[in-house]
């Protein structure tokens, strides 16, 4: 479109980032195209804050009238009760029924590449995310995923895309029957992670490499 793309003064975790026709307006960097049923994800960038989209708007009208805006609602709610938990970017706000905003956080898939770069406590920090995660009443359920745990730049873990997360009322009923259960397939899918990112052992005799050498395969990721 012609229409410069629109200025805004630093966005907030509070604030509604875009109305639909500014969106429109802006360059998008796809991250991830949805398919038939799910959503497109994206990279926008306003007054230079860079932020991802979660976007059914362009599936088809069946999609977009049900699934999406189910989908859409839900998962922004996650977001938005973990706004403020240090591994979780900061939710931005709901743009409209299809599409919500999160800041955008760099980081380094999950997998065995990472054994050398990963901090040793790396996987007790994990521990501690999910543990707060959890006191926030979310579940996360697809954290065995590679791509939906990131190693973030400061050696913190980054959890994304909570797409099938379940949200509890903290002390209700249902929290207290139900959280405990299904938080057991987060702990289970950080219990793999640290079994990935364990240093390989040394054979006897053997000498380590030196420190920090491997450094290739960075495999960046953005939040979804």
């Amino acid at each position: 479109m012609s229409a410069s793309p629109p200025t805004r003064s630093a966005l907030s975790s509070q604030s509604a980032p875009l109305c639909r026709s500014e969106l429109d307006q802006l360059p998008h960097e796809l991250l991830n195209r949805g398919g038939r049923r799910n959503p497109d994800v994206y990279c926008v960038e306003v007054s230079g804050t860079q932020l991802v989209v979660k976007d059914f708007s362009p599936r088809g009208a069946l999609v977009r009238k049900t699934l999406g805006r189910w989908v859409t609602a839900r998962e922004a709610r996650a977001w938005q009760v973990l706004d403020g938990h240090p591994s979780v970017p900061a939710f931005r706000g709901q743009i409209d029924a299809l599409a919500f905003a999160v800041e955008y956080r760099p980081g380094q898939r999950m997998g065995r590449k990472l054994q050398e770069v990963v901090p040793p406590d790396f996987a007790d920090r994990l521990d501690r995310a999910l543990e707060a995660m959890h006191a926030r009443g979310v579940v996360h359920l697809d954290l065995r995923h590679r791509s939906n745990v990131l190693l973030g730049e400061g050696g913190d873990p980054i959890l994304i895309d909570f797409g099938s997360a379940l949200v509890f009322r903290p002390g209700s009923l249902v929290a207290r029957l139900l959280l405990p259960l299904l938080a057991r397939f987060d702990l289970r899918a950080a219990r793999k992670w640290r079994r990935k990112l364990a240093p390989p052992a040394q054979d006897a005799g053997s000498s380590p490499g030196p420190a920090g050498s491997s450094g290739s395969g960075r495999g960046a990721s953005r939040p979804t």
